[in-house]
Formats: structure tokens, C-alpha cells, sequence
């Protein structure tokens, strides 16, 4: 550590006391250049606009946040609201608040997660928001996680806008997961939107992790383009270059069979990790280069150089995935087998990882395209033999293999053994099975696992309801397609195509009444959605039968009963509000708006001012206090007995007022 100006002399002086040498006297301190500075007035302008500055561009990464921290201790100041900016981001929580209490709400919420209850779990963690126990944003992440992997997206955007409502920040993890779920459900503007409000509002910068997320969907997407100018941004915010972000690009340009766009891009990652890559993600891409040029014998070259012997090359599961996939696709599938064979021998985790579930689906493609659907059956059941779980995707792709290739009842059993190991299938895989079931002529099976799936809360779009229908119809099941009808009119936003088959359905088996109330509920509940085109429609298929007018008449009926409504909602919205005058006029006293019954005792002669002159004085309160609560006659008459008008109500309180005032002076006299 260097030492002070002045012990610096001071421990000069003694050694030179020890060796007999005496310096000159030493000039006074005010000389001496304080730091680096010439004078103290340059190093305290220097340090006033270092504070400047740091008041100008507040800090956008936690690490400046944390080195703005370390600044010399300060007395502590009461915080209030008002100092606040409710504007400026909030920082997420550490990981050191993960103890105690919430700690404990982890575990079990953890617990939860592992025995499959995800709804709980989700369920757990909203009820623990407003609790006093409250958890931690390393918690909601792991539920999210939990449902991303079983692609419940909706579930995980409705918890993340619950814990953002409650005040959850979040940090880089959870905005990592919003990415993947904007990417998988093909929302790639969304989630560089989300990128560009993480850019300039987040508290922290992105991490490799983020540009991964985001690089990958672009190529899934096929916006290599855009995927391009990302990694160029990604290099240019300081972050070193990434062989998993090269090799998604990589990838992209092989699935382009742009050859040159893979070598330029492994080029570059060469020369930017000084001329050796030793991580094999990136060989699986750079094989298909060389098979998209032909050049076989540079590929196995390439690929003993990736997991020969003698290779130091880095090769994780995810590489040897990218390696199997080259060999797979390229009539190289038995040298595929002998390396996922020496891939799970090497599995012996957690020491080392060789095989995860993207293994056994390279696998289970490459054994369908060779036609052996039995052994990619089998592979697929051995999952649990490496400790690796199939997930919503890898069934379904075995599911439509199997389904291509006339193998339906093999594609049912992997689908009721979804259920068994806790995997929740997706529209995809009830469309699959849907349309396989039209086409293996099983209608009734077709319509089953058409309701399983509105059952299960799936979304169903319009066309795939169309292609339900249109199978029940061709098949001569005109109920089953109109009760499908009316159970998904409320839930889709149908057409005019929709509407109209239904009703050619109808029409054609004679059942026009059906089709009228059909309108009808139209014309009650939506009568937008009864469009010139489709009413003249309806009208030539009615006019065919010469009943034409009831349409009219069905429109005119319909218009009369909400008209009749309309009237009847009126009517009792005045009924409420005179009942509610009613109510309101009965609170208020009656001294406020006069006493009828003293104006015409006024208007008589029977009552004379000049009596409450003349009465006592305890009298005189008497009669103030009972008129104020409105209990004695108002004496509204002038002294020679003229009625005057009625006053308003402050003219009342003014007037008790001054009554009491004159009463209160006659007795002091």
C-alpha cells in the first residue's frame, strides 16, 4: 500500500538519522503536489466534476452500482418517499436474501416442482406474494422454468406479470426466460422489443445468455440477417466472442446451404480466439459445411479431429449433439451409432455429461429416416435409463413420425404414456393424433381427442376446428359437427366461410329451423358478425324453399324485442332513481327545504312573530333548538302578517341564526 505524503518523510527522516546523512531542511507541505495533481485546487475542480459526471450518466450495470458503493462511509439520513424517484429501475434482490424463512418457502416450493405439481407451485408462489413471508425472484424464476420446459407459455407470462404487479423486480434470468418464450411461440418482434427496453431501462446489462436466447430464435425463425447484426452488437458491448453464438449462425447458413457463410464464419471465430478453437460446439456445423461441399473425406477429418483419441478438443453433450446430427443427415448413421454408443459409456454424471435429451431426439430422427421406427421406439423408452426426461416436443416429434408412417396405434400408446410420466401434450399433438384418426376413417376418436383438447384449456384455432368439422360432415355426422358448432362459437372468432358451412350442412338436410335460430342468437348476441354476404347466402338457400320472408321477419321480431328491452331497462333505471331520490330526500332534515304546514299557519294569522319576542328567554331556546331539528312550525310571516316567499336552505340557517343571536341579547338585558 503506498504510504502518505507526510509518514513518507517521516520514515525518510529516520533512515537518515541511521546512516549520518542529513538533506536539506524539507520545504513546507503546502508545496508538496497533492496526488497527481499541482495544486489542491485542481484535484478538488477534478473531484467536483467526477461527482458531475456521475450525476449526468448514473450508472446502467451493477458493477458500476456496486464500485459507486464503496465510496467513504456517511452518516445515515433518514430516507423518505419524496427523495425517491419512483421512476428510476429497481434493483433485483441478491442471492443473499435467500435464507431464513424464504429459504424455506424455496424448498417447498422446489418440492413441488420436482413431484410435477407445477399448478401448486405456481398457485404457492401467487399466494406468497402478499404474504408476510415473500419470495424471492430466484423462486418465481424456477417455476417459470418449470412451466417454459413444459411449454405453458400463457401460464409463465400470467405469473410473471402477477410477481411484476406485486413488486417483484426482476433480474437477468427472468427476462432470459421471457426471450424463450417469445422465440418458441415465434413472437421474435416482441422479444427485440423486450431487448431494446432491457438495453435502455434495465439496472444491468445483458448476459452471453441473453444473446444465446435471442441469436438461436432468429435462425429458428430464419432471420439470420438479423441474427448477424445481434453478435456484431453482442462483440461490440465488450463481451468475449461466443462459439455457441457462432454455431447457431453456422447452423443457419448450412440450413441455407450457403457453404461460404459457414467457413467465414468459423474463420472469424479463429482469428478473434488467436488461431485455435478448443471447444467442439462448433464442429457439427463445420462437417455440414464440408458435406454441403462435397467434401467428405475433409468432414471425417474434421471429425476425428472433434473426438478422436488424441483430441483436446472440449466436447459437451450439445457438441456431440451438433456431431450426431451431421453424421445422421449425411448416410454417416452408423458411424452416428458408434459414437452415441461410446457417449453413453462416457455418461457418468455429474463428473462428466456426454448425453442429454437433445441426444436421444438426434437419434430418434436419425432411426425414422432410416425407417426403423421400432428401435427409435426403443431409444426413446431408455431416456430414463441416463437419467433424462422426454419433454412436450420430443413426443411429439415420434408421435407425427409414427403418424407419417401408418403407425397409429404405436403413436396412442406413446400418447397415454405421456400422462403416466407427468408430460401435459399440446395442441399439436391432438391435432396429430385428430388428423391421423379422419384419416384411418375413426371420426368418433377424431371428435374425442378434438374435446380432450378444449378440456385440457388448449387453444384450438379456426382452422383447426374447420378441419374437424369438414371431417364430421364428409362422414354424414351433421349433429356432432353442429354441436362442435355451438360449443366453439363462443370461444373462436368465426367467419363468414364457417358460418356458411355449418349452414350448408344444414340446409342440405333440411333442417332450415336450425339454421334460423342459428341467426337469430347471431343477430341477438353479435350482429356484426351477420354480414351482407352471408345474409344474402342464407336468403337464396331459403328462397329455394320459398321462405325467404322468415328471415325477415326473424330480423324485424329481433329488432322489436330489443327495442321492447331497451325500453324496459329504461324504465327501471328511472324507477331506481326516483327510489334513490326517495331515499336521500328522507336523510335530510325538513328544516332544510321548509315546513308546509307553518306556511299556511303564517298565511292565517295563527302564528305572530312577535310571540317569540315576548316569551322567555329559556322559551325562546326551547322553540330555536326545536326548530333547528325541525320538530316546532317555521314562522315564514312578516309583522303585518304578508306571507313571504319560501327561503332557500342557507336562508334558514341564516335566519335560525339570528333568532338565536337576539335571543341570547334580550337575556344579557
Amino acid at each position: 500500500m503506498a504510504l502518505s505524503k507526510p509518514l513518507f518523510l517521516v520514515q525518510l527522516k529516520s533512515l537518515t538519522t541511521k546512516t549520518g546523512f542529513r538533506p536539506k531542511p524539507p520545504p513546507s507541505l503546502l508545496s508538496f503536489r497533492f496526488l497527481s495533481y499541482a495544486t489542491p485546487e485542481e484535484a478538488a475542480a477534478e473531484r467536483r466534476k467526477r461527482k458531475r459526471r456521475l450525476r449526468i450518466e448514473p450508472p446502467v450495470s451493477l458493477v458500476r452500482h456496486h464500485q459507486q458503493q464503496q465510496l467513504p462511509p456517511q452518516p445515515p439520513r433518514p430516507s423518505s418517499p419524496a427523495n425517491q424517484n419512483p421512476n428510476a429501475p429497481k434493483l433485483p434482490e441478491p442471492v443473499t436474501v435467500l435464507s431464513g424463512n424464504r429459504l424455506n418457502l424455496h424448498n417447498r416450493i422446489l418440492k413441488l416442482i420436482r413431484e410435477n405439481d407445477l399448478d401448486e407451485a405456481a398457485l404457492y408462489t401467487r399466494h406468497s406474494i402478499y404474504s408476510n413471508c415473500k419470495p424471492t425472484i430466484f423462486t418465481c424464476n424456477a417455476v417459470m422454468a418449470a412451466l417454459l420446459r413444459q411449454a405453458r407459455y400463457g401460464d409463465v407470462l400470467s405469473l410473471h406479470r402477477f410477481i411484476t404487479q406485486g413488486g417483484l423486480a426482476n433480474n437477468i434470468v427472468t427476462h432470459n426466460l421471457l426471450f424463450s418464450v417469445y422465440m418458441d411461440c415465434r413472437k421474435t418482434d416482441l422479444a427485440m422489443d423486450h431487448y431494446k427496453q432491457l438495453i435502455n431501462d434495465a439496472p444491468f446489462n445483458p448476459s452471453p445468455t441473453t444473446y444465446r436466447i435471442l441469436i438461436k430464435g432468429l435462425v429458428d425463425n430464419k432471420k439470420l440477417e438479423r441474427a448477424i447484426e445481434l453478435k456484431d452488437e453482442m462483440l461490440s458491448k465488450g463481451l468475449a466472442p461466443d462459439p455457441i453464438v457462432y454455431s447457431y449462425l453456422m447452423s443457419g447458413h448450412g440450413k441455407d446451404s450457403n457453404r461460404d457463410g459457414v467457413f467465414n464464419l468459423y474463420e472469424e471465430l479463429k482469428e478473434k480466439m488467436g488461431g485455435s478453437i478448443l471447444d467442439g460446439v462448433i464442429y457439427g456445423s463445420l462437417m455440414k459445411g464440408y458435406f454441403l461441399r462435397r467434401m467428405e473425406k475433409e468432414a471425417m477429418e474434421c471429425y476425428e479431429e472433434a473426438v478422436g483419441e488424441n483430441s483436446k478438443i472440449r466436447m459437451s453433450a450439445v457438441a456431440f449433439n451438433s456431431v450426431l446430427d451431421a453424421l445422421s443427415k449425411n448416410d454417416k448413421f452408423d458411424e452416428a451409432l458408434k459414437l452415441f454408443d461410446r457417449m453413453l459409456n462416457e455418461h457418468d454424471p455429474p463428473k462428466r455429461l456426454t448425453v442429454n435429451l437433445g441426444s436421444f431426439n438426434v437419434m430418434v430422427d436419425g432411426y425414422c429416416t432410416s425407417g426403423k421406427f421400432k428401435d427409435a421406439i426403443c431409444v426413446f423408452n431408455s431416456m430414463g435409463e441416463k437419467r433424462c426426461r422426454p419433454d412436450t416436443l420430443s413426443y411429439n416429434n415420434l408421435i407425427d413420425q409414427l403418424c407419417k408412417n401408418g403407425m397409429l396405434a404405436e403413436a396412442e400408446e406413446l400418447y397415454i404414456g405421456m400422462k403416466e410420466k407427468g408430460v401435459n401434450p399440446d395442441e399439436y399433438t391432438f391435432v396429430t393424433l385428430m388428423d391421423t384418426c379422419f384419416e384411418e376413417n375413426r371420426p368418433d376418436d377424431a371428435a374425442a381427442y378434438y374435446r380432450t383438447m378444449v378440456e385440457s384449456k388448449s387453444r384450438p384455432n379456426l382452422g383447426v376446428y374447420n378441419r374437424l368439422v369438414e371431417g364430421l360432415v364428409k362422414v354424414g355426422k351433421v349433429d356432432e359437427a353442429k354441436s362442435f358448432f355451438e360449443m366453439m362459437v363462443s370461444k373462436l372468432r368465426m367467419n363468414d366461410d364457417s358460418y356458411k358451412f355449418i349452414m350448408n350442412a344444414l340446409f342440405e338436410v333440411g333442417r332450415h329451423d336450425e339454421v334460423l335460430e342459428i341467426i337469430g342468437k347471431l343477430l341477438k348476441e353479435d350482429p356484426t358478425d351477420f354480414t351482407s354476404e352471408l345474409e344474402e347466402f342464407v336468403r337464396q338457400a331459403l328462397g329455394k324453399e320459398g321462405r325467404e320472408e322468415e328471415l325477415t321477419k326473424l330480423k324485424e321480431d329481433v329488432k322489436r324485442e330489443k327495442a321492447e328491452a331497451a325500453a324496459r331497462e329504461a324504465e327501471a333505471a328511472e324507477k331506481a332513481k326516483a327510489s334513490a331520490r326517495a331515499a336521500v330526500a328522507s336523510l335530510i332534515p325538513s328544516k332544510l327545504f321548509g315546513n308546509k304546514q307553518a306556511k299556511e299557519e303564517s298565511a292565517t294569522g295563527t302564528g305572530n312573530a312577535a310571540d317569540v319576542v315576548t316569551a322567555p328567554v329559556t322559551g325562546q331556546l326551547k322553540v330555536l333548538q326545536d326548530e333547528n331539528v325541525g320538530e316546532t312550525p317555521t314562522d315564514s310571516s312578516s309583522a303585518d302578517g304578508n306571507v313571504e316567499e319560501e327561503p332557500h336552505e342557507g336562508a334558514n340557517l341564516e335566519a335560525a341564526e339570528t333568532k338565536l343571536d337576539g335571543a341570547m341579547e334580550q337575556a344579557a338585558l
